[in-house]
């Protein structure tokens, strides 16, 4: 009897092994389920035996490329008593699913509330990553809570995912708690800590940390750098960002399609767009992310023309290219995205270019992509920058979405820049009603009365803001010297150098008023003195930041300005006037994102005339002639010089402006060099495309020939599992169990 018992149980024990066999070798899921229909009709299987074969189908149709998450919750309600690792499977399913999902979250409710089986380490680590995905804080302290209650708070996966939620929600004084709390910090930790400096724009702290990490030994990985350089693009430290590149190059660190976006996204960003082109063009392959990050980034440095040039590669660009990577043949959809047709539709923006906007506005609603809120933005700016308020007013109403604020405040905008008082009144009111405790709203409203002189009304509205207690956010201008960041905020003297810096800004003033300059005092409207409105004017904070960047560089350093407010006309005059003086570069980044870049003009040769600076930041495009008679040649590269110029400068313009022939000869000469160069590129990329086709070719044969190799060796599977399935006892099941 004990002999026969024995038999059945190791009997029992290899059909199970062969039931498992047969999960783990299935080609697909129509497989899948007949063999889980045979796993089901197979009743003599003890309970124990069917939860854990069930438990490695749920497995594969959680995490197999060839599985389904419907169909893995399904199994799981047919797993008799689910064992934890069956619920973890499903939950990192839906996380490798790359679709944020509250499923992860839904689960983990019904495990808490049913307190079986008990969470481990890994489920909680996943649950907090789930959290972070859907920037859901609460939800993830609620998490965290349980972590404490649990005993799982020393695990490394539970730590670096609590890290990295903090991070994401931008809780950093708790991300940087934890972080404390970590023994032993591998690269994830570290990377998690960098990002979240990078995402508040923290850049000292970002690289202080990041130089901490290199000092303990811990090797930065391709994660850690995209963290750093974000940080460079959000302050405008192009420094650093420099040598972030430079250290990723002597690293020979993995430079793939993320980390080359978020150089593009960074030299973009700091106004070396020359150097984002180049970057750019030296990616092996493009996907929607990076061709969206070069539009965007010439759209904001004034580069309209070149954005929508940019644009239309990627349209021939559409269909998917087969790219070779490390001999796998990989599919990239180079679609564009609501991202690209965000830049797209900006670039028309700030060239005042409002038919073709409008064509890419109709194309993208033919295309089957739907407008979002920053698309319908979009639109509105460009039709108030053109001074069309009523057309946008009705673009406006007509919209199917619900106007958010910044919507509005674009059409007050116009509506104060035209004097349109009827609409911009009711705006103005409307946009108190939703945000009564923004003051950007009330300096609105206040600014549209002042513009029409009703000076009892704007008096008002600051009574308003007085009364509630609403201050106007302060401007602050950063900028980066010997690799650290110095923030300004206005009329804030607290800066170390701060009396070295306001003496300089005195010589400063004298100079400008000597050049001719009026402060433009009519946007000041509180009841002061029109000299105390001067004197505010001058510490406005990127006059500060501009005066330190003077006192601690000498030229041709490029002095570069990031502003978290809009730039006001007399700063933007005045920096156009030290520019001059000074003979210094001056880029100024402001809120939107637009880039003025102040080239000092060169000094004339035996002539008095007068060369205008060449300014991206007023929405139109240069002339070759304004461009060539900047010192623009020796201040760009040659690739984006012949991108700006090639087949565009003419003998006549010469004539025109009036150049001397000295200074005619070394453009046509510089020309000259720049075809040369431009053919030797075409000659060299035309041998390499060849080069590519024939490799290409061969790759794909022997990809067809290894195609032929996997669909022979598919075929002996299914006729294995066949097999198998016999031997255990009953032929395959012919439809789906489900």
């Amino acid at each position: 009897m004990e002999a026969e018992c024995h038999s059945k149980f190791e009997e029992l024990e290899e059909v199970e092994e062969r039931l498992v066999s047969l999960v783990q070798k299935c080609p697909n899921l129509r497989i899948l389920q007949q063999i889980h229909g045979h796993i089901i009709t197979h009743s003599f299987l003890p309970s124990s035996a069917i939860s854990f074969i069930l438990s490695k189908v749920l497995t594969f149709a959680a995490l197999s490329p060839n599985g389904s998450l419907n169909y893995a919750k399904r199994v799981l309600t047919q797993i008799p008593n689910p064992s934890i690792f069956s619920y973890n499977s499903l939950i990192r399913g839906f996380l490798e699913s790359h679709t944020a999902s509250n499923e992860p979250l839904f689960i983990f409710k019904k495990l808490v509330k049913r307190n079986y089986p008990k969470t481990n380490s890994f489920t909680l680590a996943f649950v907090l990553k789930s959290c972070s995905i859907l920037a859901a804080f609460d939800e993830g302290q609620q998490v965290h809570k349980h972590v404490v209650q649990s005993g799982f708070g020393s695990s490394p996966f539970v730590q670096t995912s609590l890290l990295n939620l903090y991070a994401k929600c931008e809780e950093i004084g708790l991300a940087e708690k934890v972080f404390d709390e970590i023994p032993e910090r591998n690269v994830v930790a570290w990377s998690a800590m960098i990002s979240g400096y990078s995402r508040l724009g923290m850049v000292n702290e970002s690289f202080s940390l990041f130089r901490e990490m290199q000092k303990t030994g811990v090797l930065p990985d391709k994660v850690t750098m995209v963290s750093v350089i974000s940080a460079c693009a959000m302050s405008g430290a192009l420094d650093l960002g420099r040598w972030v590149h430079s250290y990723i190059n002597k690293q020979s660190i993995e430079n793939d399609l993320e980390l080359s976006t978020a150089l593009v996204n960074m030299y973009a960003k700091c106004g070396y767009i020359e150097k984002a082109i180049e970057v750019f063009e030296a990616m092996p392959f493009k996907d929607a992310k990076a061709w969206s990050s070069m539009i965007v980034g010439l759209a904001v440095n004034g580069l309209a023309e070149y954005a929508l040039v940019t644009f239309s590669r990627m349209n021939k660009a559409k269909e998917r290219m087969a790219l070779l990577l490390l001999g796998l043949v990989l599919n990239v959809s180079v679609e564009p995205n609501h991202v690209t047709l965000v830049g797209v539709l900006m670039a028309c923006a700030h060239s005042g270019l409002v038919s073709e906007g409008k064509r890419y506005w109709a194309d993208m609603i033919e295309s089957g992509i739907e407008p979002s809120l920053e698309h319908y933005g979009c639109m509105v700016d460009l039709l108030s920058r053109s001074n069309l308020i009523d057309e946008a007013y009705s673009f406006v109403e007509s919209m199917p979405l619900a106007p958010c604020p910044a919507i509005l405040r674009t059409l007050l905008v116009g509506c104060k820049k035209n004097k349109i008082l009827d609409k911009g009144e009711i705006l103005g009111q409307h946009l108190i009603e939703l945000e009564p405790w923004n003051a950007e709203n009330y300096i609105l409203l206040s600014s549209l009365y002042a513009s029409v002189s009703d000076w009892e009304k704007m008096r008002y509205v600051r009574k308003q803001m007085k009364d509630k207690g609403i201050k106007a956010m302060p401007g602050c201008s950063s900028i980066e010297v010997d690799g650290f960041v110095h923030e300004f905020v206005m009329g804030d003297w607290s800066h170390p150098e701060a009396e070295e810096i306001k003496e300089f800004l005195r010589d400063i003033s004298q100079r400008v008023y000597s050049a001719g300059h009026e402060p433009w005092i009519a946007p000041i409207l509180h009841n002061v003195s029109d000299a105390e409105k001067e004197i505010a004017l001058c510490e406005h904070s990127e006059r500060l930041a501009i005066a330190f960047g003077l006192l601690k560089t000498k030229a041709p350093a490029v002095i570069r300005i990031v502003k978290n407010l809009r730039v006001c006309r007399d700063c933007h005059e005045v920096t156009k006037i030290i520019s001059r003086i000074y003979n210094r570069e001056i880029i100024v980044r402001d809120r939107v994102r637009d880039i003025h870049a102040l080239t000092p003009p060169r000094p004339p040769s035996n002539s008095g005339r007068r060369i205008e600076t060449w300014e991206t930041s007023s929405h139109r495009s240069s002339s070759i002639s304004e461009v060539a008679s900047s010192e623009n040649f020796s201040t760009m590269s040659r690739e984006f010089s012949a991108l700006v110029l090639a087949g565009s400068f003419k003998r006549e313009d010469a004539v025109i402006n009036g150049w001397e022939s000295e200074e005619v000869q070394k453009a046509t000469s510089w020309m000259k060099k720049i075809e040369r160069k431009l053919e030797e590129k075409r000659v060299k990329a035309l041998e390499k495309m060849q080069n590519d086709i024939a490799i290409a070719h061969r790759k794909a044969e022997e990809k067809k020939a290894s195609a032929e190799a996997k669909r022979g060796t598919k075929v002996a599977k299914v006729v294995e599992i066949s097999n198998l399935m016999r031997a255990v006892g009953r032929a395959p099941a012919k439809r789906s169990f489900f």
